[in-house]
């Protein structure tokens, strides 16, 4: 029978060199040589005040490497990070045997927001140093996920107040029975779980009107409209996912295609990918060349954001909504798309309602009136009215016809509610001249738009691959725009690093 030698898995002392642990062309390696030579780190160093009084600190160099390492292998807590610090020798080497508290490590990441874009910005001076940013193209896109807060606790100040009052009354009423019934008649077990729930109504309520104190107006979203605030995290903002609905923040990104460099990151409390193109685009204005093409996806397409482009003199792509209906090479897309997940949501679905649309009335040629399905007349209400950029013209029904008329169910969403209907014939565009989306669209529909459109997929879809698949970044973990916006820049920057390690970094 062979023999072999014995294999140890169990505890050895060892006298090891921290130097060799590190090989060279790995991230690790690439990670020390640029922190220890390249990178500025005096406005760390300014933070500390110890230098006559106070413990010795942990320095910022070796907090540094900890944390971009940790995240380059997908470790996120600054619980599990303190672990390895302790337990993994490639850790251990990197950081010169520190082992600072989570504490330490997660304070370290909240409050380096500003920091940490200096550093993005002294790494995007390197990466293009090394020729690997070619400033050709581009491509813009986001991803929302959760951050620290609580999606229970949004709502409107109306919303907050109206639980305010009812949390309020409860308490009032519980008071009022205590003080009816007999003390000594009382159990004396159910008299404590009372009194723990009034104290707990009593304290979310003071809460609330605390925070309705210290937030005297609701916040402001697209056309002034209300956003939703929220009570652990006012800056972030409840989103709509296809794993469901969020309360946090929209990382942006924008990368570059020669390398896949990201050039520009930025994280925003808003699902509102519109109000997010000018800030990122204008941020890459000192990377940029005046050749240099701007694309993104369909979901930042609006005409504000085409005209400021436009008057920028910026080359972009900017896909429509219904772009992929004029491509050929989407023809047969319905049977390719995914079928829902049945265990996502297992309730019924309630048929969507059609109702009669404009092309279901008859209008008569003088514009005086128009007829419905039901033979009735709707009168004119408007004549020069503009609706979207176009000449319109605007008919209601008599309520004396509308409201017993046995068709209501197909001619009104909510025939509960409304009492007659209303219909609007486009007659033109108030402006011959074409609009930014008009213009927009020969250039998506062309050879070259095509390809440009295909190249803005592969060239940022992959980075949002490694950031979730590989490096397992699926929430933040801080609060406030500031924190997260650095929390962000560090997974960016950590991306930028590995690329500069793959071609060769200090190897």
């Amino acid at each position: 029978m062979a023999r072999y030698k014995p294999m140890h898995q169990g505890l050895k002392l060892l006298a090891l060199d921290f130097d060799r642990q590190i090989l060279p062309g790995t991230f690790e390696y690439a990670l020390r040589h640029l922190v220890d030579n390249e990178l500025d780190l005096e406005g760390f160093h300014q933070r500390y005040k110890n230098d006559v009084q106070g413990a010795a600190a942990f320095h910022p160099a070796a907090l540094l490497k900890i944390i971009l390492l940790a995240y380059s292998r997908g470790i996120i807590s600054s619980r599990k990070i303190e672990a390895v610090c302790r337990e993994n020798m490639l850790f251990i080497a990197v950081s010169g045997d520190s082992q600072p508290h989570f504490t330490t490590l997660a304070a370290f990441i909240a409050n380096a927001g500003d920091l940490i874009a200096k550093l993005f910005a002294q790494v995007l001076l390197i990466c293009d140093r090394q020729g690997l940013i070619g400033k050709e193209l581009f491509a813009i896109d986001g991803v929302k996920l959760p951050s620290n807060a609580s999606k229970e606790k949004s709502g409107t100040r109306a919303d907050f107040l109206r639980q305010a009052e009812r949390m309020e009354k409860a308490a009032e009423k519980m008071i009022g029975k205590h003080q009816q019934t007999d003390a000594s008649q009382t159990d004396e077990a159910a008299a404590k779980r009372e009194a723990k729930q009034l104290e707990r109504l009593q304290r979310e309520a003071k809460q609330l009107r605390d925070w309705l104190a210290d937030n005297p107006e609701d916040r402001k979203g697209v056309k002034n409209g209300i956003r939703l605030s929220n009570r652990t995290d006012n800056e972030s903002a409840k989103m709509a996912t296809s794993k469901g609905v969020v309360q946090g923040y929209t990382g942006v990104a924008a990368v570059d295609s020669q390398h896949q460099i990201i050039v520009e990151a930025q994280a925003h409390g808003t699902g509102s990918e519109q109000e997010l193109l000018m800030p990122v685009v204008n941020a890459t204005a000192s990377m940029r060349k005046p050749e240099t093409v701007i694309a993104a996806d369909n979901g930042y397409h609006s005409e504000a954001n085409l005209k400021a482009l436009a008057e920028a003199g910026i080359d972009a792509y900017i896909p429509d909504q219904d772009y992929r209906q004029r491509d050929e090479r989407y023809a047969d897309q319905a049977i390719h798309q995914q079928k829902p997940d049945p265990l996502t949501n297992k309730r019924h679905k309630t048929p969507k309602v059609t109702t009669f649309k404009p092309g279901d009335f008859q209008l008569a040629e003088d514009l005086s009136h128009c007829l419905c399905p039901a033979g009735k007349r709707l009168y004119r209400t408007g004549k020069n009215c503009t609706l979207n950029g176009y000449a319109s013209v605007r008919f209601q029904g008599a309520l004396r016809d509308c409201e017993p008329c046995t068709r209501r169910h197909e001619c009104l969403r909510t025939p509960d509610t409304t009492r007659a209907r209303q219909v609007t014939f486009l007659q033109g565009k108030r402006d011959d001249s074409p609009s930014h989306s008009d213009q927009m669209k020969p250039k998506i529909d062309s050879d070259l738009g095509k390809r440009i459109i295909a190249q803005r997929f592969a060239t940022v879809e992959p980075v949002f691959g490694n950031l979730r698949g590989n490096k397992r970044l699926h929430r933040f973990t801080l609060r406030s725009k500031a924190k997260v916006d650095g929390q962000w820049k560090l997974f960016c920057l950590m991306h930028n690093l590995e690329k500069l390690a793959h071609h060769g970094y200090a190897a």
